[in-house]
């Protein structure tokens, strides 16, 4: 009897390893072809210069849809105190009519293309961008050349626009995260352009003036300072021809005096900003160090640094398994409710570090446990969680990159910060090429022995002393 069961079970071993019971797709089967041969062959990022200054960017992937903009060199770091908050205002009053649309034809014409224009401001950037069918892209780039030279700027608009804006900044002031960021580079940054803030002071969003406006438009907006950038089915040629005919007879900029370019470098302070409220339940913290700016090598050994601290939310689970030691904390003993690193670049300069939110009582450990990892990084890492994280950040970084319009806004922005698009064959190898030599290296050029700048706001009342975080700032070993 167990001799004739031996037998029927190595019969159905045989037959099961020649015919399974679940099929698997041939798409979802493992092939031989690795990551950097998939990344080699992506369509290739096409560039061209018109006589005017603007710069040209597509990559043309068929898809039926596509995601045109504008990314202009111009954002609140070029503003002077006077006037902060305009390049804002004059993102907003894009919208509100041309010489040749009234708001509402504006908004009809939009709908009736079943497209989505939109606009941000940041430090550094304005971008204008309209997701919208291939066959739309020519009506998209009209549109945007529009409301870029031919804005009406009406007196009625503008006070319309001028009370929009300070609800906003009152919707703002209610995210404590933003709350933190701002007074982060405000402390990080005092006395410096990258320390005021993109909305602006309430004043001055009371006071700004059509006048304003328009000489901010005149110093800022010009083809030199424009990106063309298109992602999805665009055609590159087509998408130049456009440009010609839509921005080839602009002018500008036009500047009384000659500016600065690159701005003047923003200095970096290790302090701190303090708002403590005993009545927010939470406490939220940001601390960071300086960072280098986007072009410096050492970026991308931080951008591996940054997720090997990794982030964490005790609403979405994660436990032993996680690539942090800090997370992995987090989970076992509730030292926060959520945590995240951030490494946030600008042209010269920039922050890396760790926003958490925590219980008041909690607070002295997190940050405890922030150094001793931060620690860690610039002494004891190891190759492991280096690979572990290399393969994290790359499957991100690709993720991130799911879509027309997060093509479009890469695209933009590399050639703004870059000059040019890096392959994502390239950014791949340099990834790959980070060892724990070069964490370490970074870790002691940039966290080690370094002043650290700390925003915190709510019951803060247990967050240490700044002395006592700075002395966390090192290792004495014997």
């Amino acid at each position: 009897m167990a001799t004739r069961l031996l037998k029927v079970s190595s019969a159905l071993r045989a037959y099961s390893n020649k015919t399974s019971l679940v099929k698997v797709p041939k798409q979802w089967q493992s092939t031989s072809t690795s990551l950097k041969e998939i990344l080699l062959n992506q369509p290739a990022t096409q560039v061209t210069v018109l006589d005017c200054g603007l710069k040209v960017a597509t990559e043309d992937s068929g898809a039926p849809t596509a995601t045109v903009g504008l990314w202009i060199d111009a954002g609140s770091r070029y503003e002077d105190d006077e006037v902060n908050g305009v390049a804002h205002f004059m993102e907003h009053m894009a919208f509100k009519g041309t010489t040749k649309r009234s708001q509402t034809d504006l908004e009809l014409e939009i709908e009736n293309m079943g497209a989505h224009l939109n606009a941000y401001t940041s430090r550094e950037q304005t971008v204008f961008y309209a997701k919208c069918l291939a066959e739309d892209v020519p009506k998209a780039v009209e549109i945007l050349s529009d409301i870029i030279q031919n804005s009406k700027l009406g007196e009625v608009e503008i006070e319309r626009e001028r009370g929009v804006i300070l609800r906003e900044m009152q919707e703002v002031e209610t995210n404590l995260q933003e709350v933190v960021f701002d007074h982060l580079h405000a402390s990080a940054y005092q006395g410096t352009p990258l320390g005021r803030t993109i909305l602006g002071p309430t004043e001055n969003i009371k006071s700004i003036t059509k006048n304003d406006l328009v000489y901010y438009v005149k110093t800022h907006y010009g083809p030199p300072r424009f990106i063309l950038a298109g992602a999805g089915g665009v055609n590159h040629k087509t998408l130049v021809d456009l440009a010609q005919t839509h921005f080839g007879q602009m002018k500008g900029p036009f500047y009384d005096e000659i500016p600065l370019c690159p701005p003047l470098p923003c200095r970096f302070t290790g302090s701190e900003i303090r708002v403590r409220d005993d009545n927010i339940p939470l406490a939220h913290v940001a601390i960071a160090v300086e960072g280098p700016g986007w072009t410096d090598a050492d970026n991308i050994p931080l951008m591996v640094a940054n997720t090997l601290m990794g982030a964490w939310d005790r609403s979405q689970g994660g436990g032993a398994n996680n690539i942090s030691y800090l997370a992995e904390a987090s989970a076992a003993a509730g030292l926060c409710h959520s945590y995240q690193s951030f490494n946030t670049c600008y042209q010269d300069t920039g922050l890396w570090g760790i926003y958490f939110v925590s219980d008041p009582l909690e607070i002295e450990h997190f940050v405890y446990n922030i150094q001793r990892e931060w620690m860690r990084l610039c002494l004891t890492i190891t190759e492991k969680e280096v690979n572990r994280a290399k393969n994290i950040l790359k499957t991100n970084m690709l993720l991130q990159l799911d879509g027309t319009t997060a093509i479009c806004e890469d695209i933009g922005r590399q050639m703004l910060c870059y000059n040019r698009r890096i392959p994502l064959h390239e950014l791949e190898a340099r990834i790959e090429s980070v060892t724990a030599k070069n964490i370490h290296e970074v870790g002691m050029k940039y966290i080690y022995d370094q002043c650290p700048v700390i925003a915190a706001v709510g019951p803060i009342e247990n967050l240490p002393d700044y002395n006592l975080i700075r002395s966390g700032m090192y290792r004495l070993r014997i």
